[in-house]
């Protein structure tokens, strides 16, 4: 006989639709609300609908679907909507299935985008392209919500065909169109906003986020592992709540062990931010945008939810998704599941010789990583040459930086970068958005190719070269996401994240940022696996200054 999962919960219950707060029972049967009743006599406690990451790729926790939610629901998050952008530059279409497919197999909701550019530009190989025949197939499930974040604003201004086409099939499916258009302000932004674009989160100015705001987009305030905009566009809360969503974006592992999108409720809750403006901006904002199944604490509802102590700590207790406990106490109940691991590697090992560089010239352009931020610099400095070759300056911070195609035997592209600080030793990842070949940097073209041949031999992961040492976390699903325990990935990362700082890399997370360096769509100055790129002009340039 089947036995019905029936219970109450009492508490301070905040209702976001009608927003109020006020004592109450909520009774559940099976995954629905049945009622919600006030009364006098409740627990010490505020029961309030489940958080929601508004643009998150899951791959960039490294961790297949089902671990990611282990992890994020001790935090209180009960949905994502998660672009599968990363695996389908791998895999295409199929790697999409894989992440719906894995992440049905687990109490938590996952609302997957199409993603609309595979490859992100002609500039780099990829090891998959979705066209809009693609992109149609994607659509027509009802698995799939919204078109995926529209990184081709040049396309978008100039009408492109191929572009125009995607956003095209979005409208008539009625799909909403995520955008990603840095810096864009002005007419430019209006355009790009009135092809049917709804969102941003690459704002990083309070006057880029109005702007876009004042033509009729959704900021979605992004807080990740390397691009931090909370701090420039939390005012938002204050003067345009309804246009406000909250995302990570990227969380890498140890980052998600700590906290998610409760850490962005609790630092806005601490400047003084009225709880049901910034609860409605994380949770109802979101639902109603998307069109999510995400319960709110109505009769009828599915019955997701968080219990947290009180609204200024917002020490969760325990989340619940579809009347199904998911955590409690900091403790994870959701249950590992075993999955394949497919892949496309082909890359073949590096020699020191295959990543020397003649020296032609006395003055280079020099990739500068910003702590923080995905955009670079493209600064020009004096080349340190030793027996006709440029070789990196670890005195000036000028080090190597090599991508190498992980899709076809190939010659790897080399360029220089600076603020990583390293004062010996190299690490490599095949996480590298977003065609995901192998990227490395490091002091020495010895060490740059061990880091490299770490990840080679493993089909991916993350590597790690120091003198005699050498570490490598394997990343078998398309080199960007493992199937073990998620808490143990997490330390393992942890532990490669503080020996890349034992190198004397002072950024916030070395391994993060490395994996920017090769997105040819942010500004200014990247690596591709075919060349360095001035993401200003969108064209490759030379590494000698003319």
């Amino acid at each position: 006989m089947h036995n019905k999962n029936v219970f109450d919960i009492s508490g301070k219950i905040v209702d976001l639709r009608k927003g109020e707060i006020f004592s109450g029972v909520v009774s559940v049967e099976d995954d629905k609300i049945v009622a919600v009743r006030e009364s006098d006599y409740v627990e010490d406690q505020y029961i309030l609908p489940g958080l929601i990451d508004s643009h998150v790729h899951i791959e960039s926790s490294m961790l297949i679907p089902s671990e990611f939610a282990r992890l994020a629901v001790v935090h209180g998050t009960v949905a994502t909507v998660s672009d599968p952008h990363e695996i389908a530059n791998v895999l295409g279409i199929d790697g999409v299935k894989y992440m719906i497919k894995n992440g049905r197999k687990v109490p938590f909701k996952f609302y997957f985008g199409a993603s609309s550019c595979v490859p992100a530009t002609p500039f780099e190989t990829s090891g998959a392209v979705l066209g809009p025949q693609e992109i149609a197939e994607l659509l027509a499930m009802d698995e799939i919500k919204y078109l995926s974040e529209m990184m081709n604003f040049p396309g978008v201004l100039s009408g492109d065909k191929e572009v125009m086409e995607k956003i095209a099939i979005a409208r008539k499916y009625g799909k909403p169109v995520d955008g990603h258009a840095p810096g864009l302000k002005g007419e430019e932004a209006r355009k790009y906003i009135e092809a049917g674009i709804t969102t941003d989160h690459e704002c990083f100015t309070m006057e880029e986020a109005l702007d876009k705001i004042k033509y009729g987009m959704k900021i979605q305030i992004r807080e990740g592992s390397a691009a931090k905009n909370f701090e420039a566009l939390v005012g938002l809360l204050k003067t345009h709540p309804d246009k406000v969503l909250f995302c990570s974006d990227d969380k890498h592992p140890n980052d998600l062990v700590k906290g998610h999108i409760n850490q962005l409720v609790k630092r806005a809750l601490g400047k003084g931010y009225d709880p049901l403006t910034v609860l409605r901006s994380t949770i109802l904002n979101p639902i109603d945008h998307y069109g999510l199944d995400v319960g709110l604490l109505q009769p009828g509802d599915d019955a997701d939810f968080m219990v947290v102590d009180n609204l200024n700590d917002f020490n969760v207790l325990s989340t619940y998704i579809e009347g199904v406990r998911v955590a409690e106490n900091g403790e994870s109940l959701i249950g590992s599941v075993s999955e394949t691991e497919p892949n496309a590697f082909h890359a073949e090992p590096l020699h020191p010789d295959d990543i020397a560089v003649e020296a032609k010239g006395a003055d280079i352009h020099v990739m500068e990583a910003l702590d923080g931020q995905l955009i670079t610099n493209d600064l020009i400095l004096k080349a340190k040459t030793e027996a006709g070759k440029v070789v990196p300056d670890t005195e000036r911070d000028i080090l190597k930086i090599v991508v190498l195609n992980r899709y076809a035997a190939a010659k790897p592209a080399v360029a220089f970068i600076r603020n990583f600080n390293f004062k010996r030793g190299a690490i490599a990842s095949t996480v590298a958005h977003d065609s995901h070949n192998i990227i490395a940097v490091g002091c020495s073209d010895e060490e740059i190719v061990r880091a490299v041949n770490l990840v080679v031999e493993a089909r991916g992961g993350i590597s790690l070269v120091d003198g005699a040492g050498e570490h490598v976390l394997p990343l078998p699903v398309a080199g960007l996401m493992a199937t073990n325990n998620g808490f143990e990935i997490a330390a393992a990362y942890d532990k490669m994240d503080k020996l890349a700082k034992g190198l004397g890399s002072r950024l916030n997370a070395p391994y993060m940022t490395l994996s920017f360096m090769a997105l040819l769509v942010i500004p200014y100055l990247k690596l591709s696996d075919k060349g360095l790129f001035d993401g200003n002009k969108f064209a490759f340039t030379d590494l000698f200054k003319d």
